[in-house]
């Protein structure tokens, strides 16, 4: 071929690629698990990794003693070194002394009413409080109700699908494909389960829920079932004079027949719900000391996690041997070193963002909630000099206790709303304003949203009524037509 030809040569190029290895991938992982999900992971690595145990002697020099055993694992992990004569005396192994546990542990008191040979046995149940559930509630009248067996199995299928505010929302027809029964079937026995306490249960909506409710009034019922079946759209808009209007019925009269809706239980298996508190343990605390702040973490039931001695040595001793049982210690020896590093990076981390959240936020902290600032994750990314989307995993499900409350840390990030002097306010800020507009509005003539803006106007804050209704809706406000009372 004349004039042409290939041409083989080398060429060397440089480029940079982001490589997720395990150890980065565990990093992120801890990273974004909440306080609880954190103590359940490392309880579970306890359980799963023999190299790992918990420490559970505490003492001043303890955080230089875990450096100084993470950064000999580590070596370890590296490499096996060769064993010697001081490495395999079985005397330096960790030792557990059976027998003085038994004889030094804790004595069992003895007298009336404790564990003796002659006395009974306390039982638990006999002394915490249960509480009982919907479902048993309506399984208690089901066996009362005198069902034959048929009856019985269909009223049994119902009653599994009450979910928790009292209601059977999945489709008839679905629950007849799935339960192997017919929907004629259980039209046939639902009037019956109408009939149970609490009132309303079983309903399949709304209005069947008042419905039920209305029938079980020792009174005359028809114009109260004819409200709630024609015009509940307008008595949700409290829409007095149009229904007074539409059923001929003076206004008195209309309003005394909406009281009696309104006390109605919109949710009938409310009272069987369980009210357990749910408790947050926060993951960094926040100090006042004399004029400043100090940011210490929460280290209480977090596991303390060290490399066993133990296994250590085995992995020391078996370093001649190339066997299973070596290459499976040096690899749960990684692992476990990873954990720790993994961990104690997420605590600086959590650390970090917090101590610049503080002095980002300086006027929440000395004056109240009121006077937050607006913040996005890159002040706090660039102020500790870490990526955005590590500040987005570090304050998710955390928690700080400051003298303020305990907060999110995603609490303290807000947008600015404009303001006439030219600075910006917090959202979070606006919020309380219009909280504050609405619970002292006149409760028959009730705030606007547009009468909000005109009112944060001559606060001089620039808002729009779209963005006004969608922090009323972030605060669980209700539209002003639904907050109107007439009585």
């Amino acid at each position: 071929m004349a004039g042409g030809g290939f041409k083989q040569g080398l060429n060397l190029s440089q480029n940079q690629s982001l490589r997720m290895t395990p150890q980065l991938q565990q990093a992120i992982k801890l990273l974004q698990l909440s306080r609880m999900e954190l103590e359940t992971a490392i309880r579970k690595e306890l359980e799963e990794n023999p190299i790992l145990e918990e420490n559970a002697e505490l003492s001043e020099e303890q955080p230089a003693q875990e450096k100084s055993q993470l950064a000999e694992a580590e070596a370890e992990a590296r490499a096996v070194e060769t064993p010697t004569a001081q490495d395999n005396d079985p005397t330096k192994q960790d030792e557990f002394e059976w027998e003085n546990y038994v004889d030094q542990g804790p004595k069992m008191p003895t007298g009336p009413g404790t564990l003796g040979d002659s006395e009974e046995i306390m039982s638990y149940e006999n002394i915490i409080s249960t509480t009982k559930s919907l479902y048993d509630h309506l399984l208690w009248q089901l066996n009362l109700h005198g069902f034959n067996d048929e009856e019985f199995a269909i009223a049994s299928i119902l009653i599994g699908y009450v979910d928790d505010d009292g209601y059977i929302k999945t489709p008839f027809d679905q629950i007849a494909q799935e339960e192997g029964v017919t929907v004629a079937q259980l039209e046939e026995i639902l009037p019956f389960i109408h009939e149970f306490d609490p009132a309303g249960v079983g309903a399949r909506n709304l209005q069947e829920c008042l419905l039920i409710q209305a029938k079980h009034l020792q009174e005359d019922t028809h114009d109260l079932v004819n409200l709630i079946t024609n015009y509940l759209k307008d008595l949700e808009k409290k829409n007095y004079d149009g229904i007074a209007k539409s059923m001929n019925r003076d206004l008195e009269e209309v309003i005394d027949m909406c009281k009696i809706v309104y006390d109605m239980e919109p949710k009938p298996g409310r009272a069987f719900a369980t009210n357990e508190t749910i408790y947050i343990t926060p993951d960094v605390y926040v100090y006042p000391v004399g004029d400043d702040y100090v940011v210490s973490l929460n280290e209480d039931g977090l596991p303390r996690l060290r490399v066993s001695n133990f296994y250590k040595n085995a992995l020391k001793a078996q370093a001649s041997n190339n066997n299973v049982a070596q290459d499976y210690i040096k690899e749960k020896l990684r692992a476990a070193v990873w954990l720790i590093k993994s961990i104690h990076q997420r605590q600086r981390t959590i650390y970090k963002v917090t101590e610049s959240i503080v002095k980002h936020q300086r006027d929440f902290f000395d004056k109240g909630p009121a006077f937050i600032k607006p913040m996005i994750l890159r002040d706090i990314a660039n102020d500790v000099g870490i990526h955005e989307s590590t500040v987005s995993r570090v304050t998710t499900n955390k928690y700080v206790h400051t003298p303020r409350g305990i907060f999110e840390l995603k609490y303290f990030f807000n947008s600015g709303i404009s303001t006439d002097d030219g600075d910006s306010l917090a959202s979070e800020s606006v919020k309380l304003k219009i909280k504050d507009l609405v619970a002292a509005e006149d409760v028959k003539n009730p705030l606007s949203d547009q009468k909000i803006v005109d009112l944060l106007k001559k606060d001089g804050i620039q808002i729009a009524r779209r963005t006004v209704a969608k922090y009323r809706d972030m605060l669980g406000i209700l539209p002003s037509s639904k907050r109107k009372k007439f009585f």
